[in-house]
């Protein structure tokens, strides 16, 4: 019996491209500034903000989350202009998952890096015995 439902382990499957959207960490970030700040945030803000992104990457971001309908650029003809962003009715739809994975980050990041650091050692070792 086949079934249409989608296969994201398919490299054709729409809701892979998707997941890889959701699942970069520049868009991880972006979304949880544009969440909690509540109000519409300027472009310069949302870098200062996000440690290591370059101004590049953020506008490239930024693009794609307002081509996938999750965030809205407003721009406002004053000079300098001003632009801001802020999550759409559907961006707004992945604050709880994406909560949800950085209280999970959060609780187990001393397990994590607990378990690296065992893992590191090990491989340490390994690199000695050949």
């Amino acid at each position: 019996m086949e079934t249409n439902s989608p296969n994201v382990y398919s490299e054709t499957c729409p809701t892979r491209a998707i997941l890889n959207r959701i699942a970069d960490k520049w868009t991880t970030l972006i979304i949880g500034i544009l969440s909690t700040a509540g109000v519409p945030v300027r472009f310069g803000e949302i870098r200062r903000r996000i440690d290591g992104i370059s101004q590049k990457m953020l506008t490239q971001t930024l693009r794609d989350l307002e081509r996938d309908g999750l965030v809205a650029r407003t721009v406002y003809p004053e000079i300098p202009p001003r632009v801001d962003y802020a999550l759409t009715p559907l961006g707004h739809t992945l604050e709880v998952p994406l909560n949800a994975l950085a209280t999970w980050a959060h609780q187990h990041m001393t397990a994590i890096g607990e378990a690296q650091a065992v893992y590191d050692a090990r491989a340490g070792n390994r690199a000695f015995s050949r």
